[in-house]
């Protein structure tokens, strides 16, 4: 095995996996738990409104990668189209910043995971619970790219089952043939406009706005369909058809599943307003469920099983993106050489090591009862996903202005995005205000704490530091257009 060969990784992800990875990026707590408290907080017509304008924006953002990344199925995707077309230190920058967010996700599952089996065990061990937990995503990943892709198939197509099901079964109940409440429409009828202090729209446009950010951070993942295009086989024909199911996956499951929610249960329902809490009974999926004549009993046990499928799903999507991220960088010296090396399996072993080797330590820590660094690393990394989303729809502005400046065609791009220039523009100015309002609540606190404040926005001064710091090291500038690289290689 020559030196190249040994660093190449392998097309092993095939056409029903990447469309599963896709539609199960954008499922997880952020539909079976946040989704319940942002109808509380915003009635349910707040709710879809700030989902569907998230969703749009994500679907922008989609659109923008599905272009590059068909075009360019390369390692480490939007970290290299920030070195090709802006600038290498936003490149080491976005790749840094991506891989320190999911190896700490990482960590937060385990701790999760560890948590929800305590539902059925409630005295067992939740340390050995989560290295087990990470023995089994660790194997699986260093199988190979395939079982990789089998296990998040399977892991996505639980979750995708079961939204399958409550949809259908909300209908039916909103319909009165099975179950169902007597809370029917009322949620829906209009209230005082002046205050918007009743159903749909409670709270007015801050309630919007707070379920606007809290929708954000629900839908983080998506991108990881741009970093698997490098290990997809025919990513030409395979990438453009997962980049498609964004925004239906999101009209269907969210807006769906928020309409079936705010239609039977009343926004004013207390378990409503601690769905955050994550626990089972709260989970507005749950209370759909226990509406069915003797089935609250099992609708409980279903979806801890499921939120555990979701929970092991992240994580298992986390290591993944995180360990493919190193070894990108590491062929453009932005990491260790080593990073590079990739096993008989097609699969980066070091990379795939060292990242779980920082998310075991982070979990450790907490473990320990050290709780308090844990969160700092946890909030540190909170934003980081908004910060690769707004880099993603920058670099897509470059590229096509790239592609035109050197008398390319635009019919010869093999997927052109929906809504150019105009999509870019609006996922821009959309995550802007996420980044700086998702944690507007440090400021409206009695007491204001310095602590809460720091942790809370350390990503982007963070993110700074690291593209500063690199563009002082290496004297690099802003790439021209004309010699914005399309290579493959």
């Amino acid at each position: 095995m020559t030196s190249h060969e040994s660093r190449e990784l392998h097309r092993g992800i095939g056409s029903r996996q990447l469309t599963m990875i896709a539609i199960g990026g954008a499922i997880g707590t952020g539909l079976f738990f946040a989704s319940g408290s942002a109808i509380s907080q915003a009635g349910p017509g707040g709710a879809l409104l700030g989902y569907g304008i998230m969703g749009l924006a994500v679907y922008c953002m989609m659109q923008s990668l599905g272009e590059m990344a068909t075009q360019l199925p390369i390692p480490g995707s939007f970290e290299a189209y920030a070195e090709r077309f802006i600038d290498p230190s936003l490149g080491f920058a976005v790749g840094w910043n991506y891989w320190f967010s999911w190896t700490v996700t990482l960590a937060a599952e385990l701790v999760a995971g560890s948590l929800i089996v305590k539902f059925w065990f409630p005295g067992s061990n939740s340390t050995l619970w989560a290295m087990g937990f990470f023995s089994i995503l660790l194997a699986l990943n260093l199988l190979s790219v395939k079982a990789y892709a089998e296990a998040e198939y399977w892991f996505a197509g639980i979750k995708v089952v079961t939204v399958i099901i409550f949809l259908a079964v909300g209908g039916l109940m909103i319909a009165g043939i099975v179950g169902g409440s007597d809370v029917g429409f009322h949620n829906w009828t209009i209230g005082d406009p002046k205050t918007g202090s009743h159903a749909p729209f409670v709270g007015g446009i801050a309630s919007v706005l707070a379920v606007f950010l809290v929708a954000g951070f629900s839908f983080q993942g998506t991108e990881g369909v741009g970093l698997a295009a490098a290990e997809t086989a025919d990513p030409s024909k395979n990438v453009p058809k997962a980049i498609r199911t964004v925004f239906w996956r999101i009209l269907l499951f969210y807006v769906g599943s928020i309409f079936v929610v705010g239609t039977l249960i009343s926004y004013t329902d207390p378990n409503l307003m601690h769905g955050d809490e994550g626990h089972i009974a709260f989970s507005p999926f749950t209370m759909v469920f226990q509406q069915l004549p003797r089935f609250g009993y099992y609708a409980a046990n279903l979806m801890n099983a499921v939120i555990l499928s979701s929970v092991l799903s992240c994580g298992n999507c986390s290591m993944y993106v995180a360990s493919r991220m190193l070894h990108a960088m590491s062929h453009s010296g932005k990491a260790p050489k080593a990073c590079g090396v990739i096993n008989s399996r097609g699969v980066p072993a070091f990379a795939l090591c060292l990242t779980g080797l920082v998310s075991a330590s982070a979990f450790f820590s907490s473990a320990v009862g050290d709780q308090k660094i844990y969160q700092i690393f946890y909030n540190a990394s909170s934003l980081s996903g908004f910060l690769i989303w707004l880099g993603i729809a920058v670099c897509h502005l470059r590229f096509r202005k790239a592609w035109v400046a050197q008398g390319r065609s635009l019919d010869d791009l093999k997927f052109k995005s929906k809504f150019y220039p105009y999509g870019p523009w609006l996922a821009i100015a959309l995550f802007i205000v996420v980044l700086f309002g998702a944690n507007i609540g440090v400021f409206q606190t009695p007491v204001f704490s310095w602590f809460d404040f720091i942790t809370s926005y350390l990503t982007i001064p963070g993110f700074l530091l690291l593209y500063l710091g690199h563009k002082y090291r290496n004297k690099t500038r802003l790439i021209p257009l004309k010699d914005c690289n399309f290579d493959l290689d």
